[in-house]
């Protein structure tokens, strides 16, 4: 049984920053790309960023490069995203997942999900 725990969210203020860290439990990610995706209220899954499982090729949402980055530490059994220069529409739930093979923009392709972390960022 494969477990993500998910930590690091939370309240920011606009322009703060926040990093959120995923680790898993029960089957090493090292062989795994890896994605964060984020869902507004009203709003349709996004994906934010995502980065193969050698971390080779990674991708980013237009609205959050430059502020945003997908790392990982396969020592840690762990994949993080930290986020700077955090802005008001950037508030969502975020969700990391692991899929074998390439990374996707679709959630649904992901085989392994956390249950997501909630960031509020205030104006």
């Amino acid at each position: 049984q494969v477990q993500f725990v998910e930590a690091g969210g939370g309240l920011a203020q606009a322009g703060g920053f926040l990093r959120l860290s995923c680790a898993a439990s029960g089957r090493t990610l090292a062989t795994y790309a890896t994605g964060w995706f984020r869902q507004a209220p009203g709003k349709e899954q996004e994906l934010v960023a995502a980065m193969t499982w050698n971390g080779d090729m990674t991708y980013y949402k237009d609205s959050v490069k430059g502020r945003f980055t997908i790392s990982r530490d396969n020592a840690k059994n762990t994949v993080y995203l930290q986020m700077n220069n955090l802005k008001p529409e950037d508030t969502a739930r975020y969700y990391c997942a692991a899929k074998r093979g390439y990374y996707s923009d679709i959630f649904a392709a992901y085989e392994l999900w956390g249950q997501g972390i909630q960031v509020i960022v205030s104006s």
